[in-house]
């Protein structure tokens, strides 16, 4: 049987080194390069390997960024799991907390203001704001959508599993510590794509460089081919939408996002509010000044950064909105 998200790791060839262009690389790189007059093949991993020995600490750092693959994790049973974030046991026994890269299902333990305002813009997402006759109705319908995720998470990881992930912090709350990856069962199948792919969740999210070498950005985007055939076969969440209604929940939720950045823009951020970049959570992130949820997650995708200035290769963050948010930013040593 073919299994649709399973393209989604198909797609990515396999990846090979090659010569990047003299402007992008480090000035240390270029000189040697100069000097080797653009080697190719095992001269040019060589060389590579000579440099990353020479590079300074940010060039390490990105190179223990590396994905690790760790086979034979199982699920540990959570009450506050769902379908995108879960506790996982590794195979010496120690517990993390995963929250998959791409991919965002529906809130169902609502314990806060942050959370509702979430699962708000989840259901006009989906256009399911109007699902039930009532709000409080709807609401509850919402939050068994996204118990449907989580059990289905949960089947998908009956087996042991592998997980790829680099450890990189992914708390959207200060008060939680996790940790993004990318899941795959036993038979090598992607779960944030089968959740798609069955109108669980939706393409949304930190994406990252996946190990068989795809980009961050084709990672998102064959997640998104696999949201469009779901809401257009009406599965999952897609069969309660109101597509008359979609556009007007949509436009409400980025009208709401623009009047929260700008109130966080006059000014109520308390004195002396700094963040570090590398080590932020989403939402310290989104309490600067123009930056709403899919800047927050750009910025945690290009992590981490060496310094301030790196910001500026986020799309997104243009010299004006660098200049506004530098006094509210710090960078630690990377180690």
């Amino acid at each position: 049987m073919n299994h649709p998200e399973s393209a989604v790791v198909r797609s990515v060839s396999t990846p090979r080194l090659s010569m990047p262009a003299p402007g992008r690389l480090p000035a240390l790189l270029r000189r040697l390069v100069a000097r080797h007059d653009r080697p190719r093949g095992a001269a040019w991993v060589a060389l590579l390997s000579a440099v990353l020995l020479a590079l300074p600490s940010a060039g390490l750092a990105a190179a223990a960024a590396e994905l690790q693959v760790i086979e034979g994790c199982t699920l540990v049973p959570a009450d506050w799991a769902d379908g995108d974030s879960f506790r996982v046991r590794l195979p010496a026994g120690d517990e993390i907390t995963v929250r998959l890269y791409g991919v965002d299902c529906l809130e169902h333990h609502v314990s806060d203001e942050t959370d509702a305002r979430r699962l708000r813009g989840q259901r006009r997402y989906f256009g399911i704001t109007r699902a039930k006759p009532d709000a409080e109705a709807a609401i509850d319908f919402a939050k068994n959508l996204g118990r449907r995720a989580t059990a289905e998470t949960r089947a998908f990881l009956v087996k042991p599993f592998t997980i790829h992930t680099s450890f990189a912090d992914a708390r959207g709350d200060a008060r939680f510590k996790r940790v993004y990856a990318f899941v795959f069962d036993a038979a090598g199948h992607d779960l944030a794509a089968h959740l798609v792919s069955r109108g669980l969740a939706r393409a949304f999210g930190v994406s990252r460089t996946t190990r068989t070498g795809g980009s961050a950005d084709d990672y998102r985007a064959a997640l998104a081919d696999l949201e469009l055939r779901a809401a257009a076969a009406g599965v999952g969440i897609w069969a309660h939408t109101d597509w008359d209604a979609l556009p007007g929940e949509r436009q409400l939720e980025r009208d709401d996002e623009r009047d929260l950045q700008a109130a966080v823009g006059d000014g109520r951020l308390p004195e002396g509010f700094v963040v570090e970049i590398n080590s932020a959570t989403m939402a310290d992130l989104m309490r600067l000044p123009g930056i709403g949820e899919a800047l927050a997650e750009r910025i945690i995708e290009k992590r981490p950064y060496a310094r301030i200035t790196d910001l500026l290769e986020v799309d997104g963050i243009g010299p004006a909105t660098y200049h506004r948010l530098k006094p509210m930013l710090r960078i630690e040593p990377i180690r």
